[in-house]
């Protein structure tokens, strides 16, 4: 057994004290203790700012009721609104949140917001929100469309979140039949339409078109438009037709064609596609032209068409102002083919209009023109 005497000497940093033998009580040190108290801490506290506090937490605040909440946000607003009347509020896009698309590809709505990405200001912030609502609205697969602008995150000041959601389409097919007079061209046809809008996610829209006139021509085609197609700005389309047309009354010849266009490339200003089509001329009333019998039997048609066209007016239906051009540049022959037609065709269109000032009645003049130039060997 160890000597007791070889114990080191061990002092306890804290000395706990033992419940079986309690310290005795002393007034005189809480005497003291209390006067050391009243010296140091000479703080008056108010009892209604003591409420809700706990000890050994940080104080928390007391939760605002609804309508103490409503009416910060309304000064907050009220606030948002004189800065952006008196000048630019500086911000930026943190983040873009998409909602509510279950069958159409995020990728496909990303692309119609990236002019968020540029925007420096408040003002420019809420300019480029409608133009990215029209947007989706245009790719007619939408229902609706909802924009909420929000804060960024606290610790990244100056940052707004950007909350998009759409409502897909409940009814993806539809269509549409009408009657249509050219009064130009002194004809009317029925036409008839089925859509079906988003098949695959991607904002394509397949159609099939069915068009009867009272002169015998008709036109049946089926085709498809792709808003953003393996990450190409613009739109693509594609169109396969059987068409018949009745020349009798003005040139003494029918035209059946089938064939394909392709949009490559599509602007509000710009559009350029190509057509390659299998023609066939014929000549019941043999009464046609010598240039027209030259060109009887079949070709092949392989064109590069360029439009481009803007329009000022305030409406395309019935304008009561404002002007619109195109102009349409076409080149046939692209392929070395003896059967292939070469040719180049140029187009003007100008349509003016002057509103008379009373009973939104306008007067509408247009100018149109063209000139058709053949090239290559043997052309006449």
């Amino acid at each position: 057994m160890s000597n007791p005497d070889s114990l080191p000497d061990v002092t306890p940093l804290k000395s706990k004290p033992d419940p079986e033998h309690p310290k005795p009580f002393n007034t005189d040190d809480i005497d003291e203790e209390e006067e050391e108290d009243d010296d140091e801490n000479d703080v008056e506290y108010d009892d209604e700012d003591a409420k809700g506090e706990v000890f050994g937490e940080p104080n928390r605040l007391k939760p605002q009721s609804r309508e103490a909440q409503f009416r910060s946000e309304k000064l907050k607003m009220d606030s948002l609104l004189q800065r952006m009347q008196s000048g630019p509020v500086s911000v930026r896009v943190h983040d873009v949140i998409i909602k509510g698309n279950t069958k159409t590809k995020d990728h496909v709505i990303e692309a119609e917001t990236e002019v968020l990405n540029n925007v420096g200001s408040m003002q420019e912030l809420l300019k480029a929100s409608q133009i990215v609502n029209l947007r989706l609205q245009a790719l007619e697969i939408f229902d609706s469309v909802k924009i909420t602008l929000d804060s960024g995150p606290p610790e990244l000041p100056g940052t707004a979140n950007v909350i998009i959601e759409v409502v897909e389409t409940a009814s993806p097919l539809s269509g549409q039949i009408g009657a249509y007079t050219k009064a130009e061209a002194r004809s009317s046809t029925v036409e008839g339409s089925l859509k079906y809008k988003n098949f695959f996610g991607y904002g394509d829209l397949w159609d099939g078109s069915l068009a009867y006139g009272y002169d015998h021509s008709a036109e049946l085609s089926a085709g498809v438009f792709l808003p953003r197609f393996k990450g190409l700005v613009t739109p693509v389309t594609a169109r396969a037709y059987l068409l018949s047309q009745d020349w009798l009354k003005f040139s003494s010849y029918k035209e059946r064609s089938m064939g394909l266009s392709l949009g490559l490339f599509s602007t509000p200003y710009h559009d350029l596609a190509y057509n390659l089509a299998w023609r066939t001329l014929t000549d019941p009333s043999q009464m046609s032209s010598r240039s027209i019998r030259r060109q009887l039997g079949h070709n092949l048609l392989s064109s590069l068409k360029y439009t481009f066209k803007f329009d000022r007016r305030n409406s395309t239906m019935r304008p009561t102002r404002g002007y619109a051009f195109v102009s349409t540049t076409q080149i046939g022959g692209l392929i070395p083919d003896s059967r292939s037609l070469r040719f180049l065709r140029q187009e003007f269109d100008l349509r003016y209009v002057v509103p008379l000032g009373f009973y939104h009645a306008a007067l509408n003049f247009g100018v149109s023109g063209g000139v058709v130039f053949p090239w290559g060997n043997g052309f006449s």
